[in-house]
C-alpha cells in the first residue's frame, strides 16, 4: 500500500466531524479485517478501497457519511439498507453510531469482495 494514499485516507479521516471519524474507523477495521489484501486509495476526492478492482467508497458530508459499494449487484440486502437507484451502485447513509451494523457490513464486504 503507498504511504502517500495511505496518509491521503488516514488524514481525511481525521478532519471529518467526530461521529463520522468514529464511524470510517469501525468500517475502515472491518474492511482490513475481512479483506487483508485490501489496498486503499484516494480518488474522486474520496477514500476507495479495492482488490485490483474498486469496491467500496466512504464520502463525508455535513449531516451523515456515505458509505458505498461499486458492483453492489453482487449483494444481497436482506436488511434493505443500501440505498440508490444506479444500476450497480448503492450506499447506507449513516448519522449516527446506532446506525453502524458490524454484521450486517461484514456480510456485504463479504460478498462484494467473493
Amino acid at each position: 500500500m503507498s504511504f502517500i494514499k495511505w496518509n491521503q485516507v488516514t488524514k481525511y479521516i481525521l478532519k471529518a466531524p467526530k461521529v463520522q471519524k468514529k464511524l470510517m474507523e469501525e468500517i475502515r477495521a472491518l474492511i482490513h479485517g475481512e479483506v487483508p489484501e485490501v489496498v486503499e486509495n484516494f480518488k474522486w476526492s474520496r477514500p476507495v478501497f479495492s482488490t485490483g478492482k474498486d469496491f467500496a467508497y466512504f464520502k463525508t458530508t455535513k449531516a451523515y457519511l456515505t458509505f458505498g459499494f461499486f458492483e453492489s449487484d453482487k449483494i444481497r440486502d436482506n436488511s434493505h439498507l443500501l440505498e440508490g437507484t444506479g444500476k450497480e451502485m448503492r450506499h447506507i447513509k449513516l448519522r449516527k453510531t446506532t446506525d453502524f451494523q458490524p454484521d450486517i457490513i461484514i456480510n456485504w464486504i463479504q460478498q462484494i469482495t467473493a
